[in-house]
């Protein structure tokens, strides 16, 4: 077995490590997301948290870790008398983000069970999580039917399997705890919400940290088991502190001043909902216990804030995460003045953030988790032609609910809310053989195949003879997410009449509907003589409205370029990905100025995504009195339709841009 790095030895990251440490003292706080840049120890502290937790009694055989002092009574390996039981180390359970629905929850025997009428069952990673860890690195790439199974356990406490009329349920009462990188796509609202507590980690600017950080890692990489016994007293501490703190946490005393505090708090950042109120009342009860108090102080609710709140205040996927301090501290003075709080804002060094054997408190990085996670504007580092008549960005209008824009026929592609796809879930549409591994039994379809041959069989009793060959998998139709190719043009007529700034509030709307049906999104610009893939396919739609935000215009119209760097981009993607079918959003006048013959050019470029079948749409810019229809004439060429902007809005004509037309090859 791999010797765990230390958690102890982890440089810096205080308040990664006292989230996480809090969870350990009182699992009822709702778990840890922790966002941030690639390489800052994310993985690593989590994976090292469990070798903290104190050992876990058990009923010895049973699969579903039941407590010996209170069995669940519908244990499938159930019933156990009450009583006894032995004690095994606390689990953590890591959910893969490609893992199936089956993987997850568990499985039934199908076959078994239509015929004998047994329920055989296979426990998932649910039950091996009950009572310790489940642990998501890159959560945030999960496919949404795992997450709905992770929201309904979460909420529930138990896990249930339901296939055709036969049914198991058992206890899942987990420590969530998930990693992401924001570049590489947000979170669903709905789990987001159900993480307790949130930090934002980033990389240290100091040299002498940085170098620790090596330091350490090249001497665990060396030697594991002797540079964990270098720190097995710290660890031991730490360990021996949260068995301390838990014994204490019935003892603290949640104030009417401190629950006021909380209750303004949450008020004053307009959060939703109570549940921020309730983890913010769990998360200062165990910063109480933490820090060896009975009481509840002024400082345990401020942390308790900037733990729990800054990733419920969002209020749209583009908003950064985070808290205006200032503001915290000016509501918490207001409705302060308890004799249970106390005025001084400073821990000291054994309070929540210090001591506990973590080295190094006062090295951390502070206040630069927001900063050092995001990109500054203007640093996309793509060059800048310098076509004539530049100007400088614009800000992009209030964006606005769109129509849907959605690919023909039925994809195969990853699961999302776009286009229609052959998906595992979804309504059943029919039954074919299982390839593999049966997942969802059509179960009409499975006796179908099975009824003529009885006789044969020599079925003699009332039970149904059912051999691997007459199963059914079931055929189920939901949505895919696509790679929606945005390609916009940034020359200087698109300037004209202050256009951009509606330009930019159309395509930003259209990153806010991508974001919500979970595709790719790609950026694609022109303007001066040449084009720039300003952002390659990605998942993240932050990053695409940064882009979006620092575009400047001016400059001829090279449409051809645009076009064809376009094509080249999805030809790439095509090779990358080939289940994921594209959507070209082309956002332009449709003017084509500089070099020889740019009008034809342009054409020929276009009919290249006609011929390829190429879903596309262009949004046409035109606007004044006198138009000329060119984006009509370009949408014709693409194969595709065209829409105005304000038949983009989903108010206006309805059903314009949901039926997208493919011109045949």
């Amino acid at each position: 077995m791999t010797t765990p790095f230390p958690f102890t030895a982890v440089v810096g990251q205080d308040d990664l490590r006292l989230a996480l440490l809090l969870n350990a003292v009182s699992p009822a706080v709702g778990g840890v997301l922790v966002r941030g840049e690639k390489g800052t120890a994310k993985s690593t502290a989590v994976r090292a948290l469990s070798a903290l937790l104190p050992e876990v009694p058990v009923v010895p055989g049973c699969r579903f870790s039941c407590d010996p002092a209170s069995p669940d009574p519908g244990c499938p390996d159930g019933p156990h008398e009450a009583g006894g039981g032995a004690e095994r180390p606390a689990r953590m359970v890591e959910l893969p983000v490609g893992a199936s629905e089956d993987r997850l929850v568990g499985a039934l025997d199908i076959e078994r069970a239509l015929s004998e009428g047994v329920k055989a069952f296979e426990p998932g990673l649910l039950a091996d999580a009950h009572r310790g860890i489940l642990y998501v690195d890159e959560v945030n790439l999960l496919h949404d039917h795992l997450v709905d199974l992770l929201l309904d356990a979460a909420a529930m406490g138990a896990s249930y399997v339901e296939r055709e009329g036969v049914s198991v349920r058992h206890a899942a009462r987990f420590l969530l705890v998930g990693t992401m990188n924001p570049e590489e796509g947000e979170l669903r609202p709905q789990l987001l919400d159900r993480f307790g507590l949130t930090v934002e980690v980033a990389a240290s600017r100091e040299p002498d940290q940085r170098v620790e950080v090596v330091r350490r890692r090249l001497a665990y990489d060396d030697d594991p088991a002797a540079f964990a016994a270098r720190w097995a007293e710290e660890e031991a501490a730490v360990r021996a502190r949260i068995v301390a703190a838990r014994e204490l946490l019935p003892s603290v005393r949640l104030g009417d001043g401190a629950l006021r505090q909380i209750a303004a708090t949450c008020a004053a950042f307009e959060v939703d909902g109570m549940r921020a109120d309730i983890v913010m009342a769990r998360t200062a009860t165990a910063l109480a216990a933490w820090a060896g108090r009975t009481d509840v102080l002024a400082e345990d609710v401020r942390q308790a804030a900037l733990l729990a709140l800054p990733h419920r205040r969002r209020r749209n996927p583009f908003d950064a995460p985070g808290l205006d301090e200032d503001k915290l501290d000016e509501t918490l003075e207001e409705f302060g003045g308890s004799d249970d709080d106390d005025p001084d804002p400073d821990p000291g060094p054994d309070g929540p953030g210090g001591g506990g054997g973590q080295p190094e408190p006062d090295d951390a990085p502070q206040g630069d988790g927001d900063t050092a996670a995001r990109p500054e504007a203007g640093e996309s580092g793509q060059p800048q032609p310098s076509g004539a008549g530049e100007q400088s960005a614009v800000r992009a209008s209030e964006p606005f609910r769109t129509k849907v824009l959605s690919v023909p026929g039925i994809g195969e592609g990853a699961a999302g809310r776009r286009s229609r796809a052959r998906t595992e879930h979804g309504r059943t549409t029919g039954a074919r053989r299982p390839r593999g591994a049966l997942t969802k039994l059509h179960l009409a379809a499975t006796v179908q195949a099975a009824a003529p041959h009885q006789r044969a069989r020599g079925r003699s009793g009332p039970g149904l003879v059912v051999r691997r060959d007459d199963l059914r998998q079931a055929t189920r139709e939901g949505r895919e997410g696509n790679l929606v190719l945005f390609v916009v043009d940034a020359s200087g007529s698109m300037a004209a009449r202050q256009r951009m700034s509606a330009v930019k509030g159309a395509v930003l709307s259209l990153l806010l509907d991508a974001y919500q049906r979970r595709d790719k999104v790609g950026l694609v610009t022109f303007r001066g003589t040449d084009a720039d893939v300003a952002l390659p396919p990605t998942s993240s739609v932050d990053a695409a409205a940064a882009r979006l935000e620092t575009l400047p215009t001016g400059g001829r119209t090279p449409l051809a370029a645009g076009l064809l760097r376009a094509h080249d981009v999805l030809r790439v993607e095509r090779l990358r990905d080939p289940a994921r079918r594209p959507l070209v959003v082309v956002v332009t006048d449709g003017r084509a100025t500089g070099g020889p013959e740019p009008v034809a050019l342009a054409g020929r470029a276009a009919r290249l995504f006609a011929a390829d079948g190429v879903a596309s749409v262009v949004v046409d810019c035109e606007s004044g009195p006198v138009r000329l229809g060119l984006a009509g004439q370009l949408a014709g060429e693409l194969g595709g339709t065209a829409v105005t902007l304000d038949e983009l809005r989903a108010d206006s004509i309805a059903g314009l841009v949901k039926d997208v037309q493919r011109r045949a090859a």
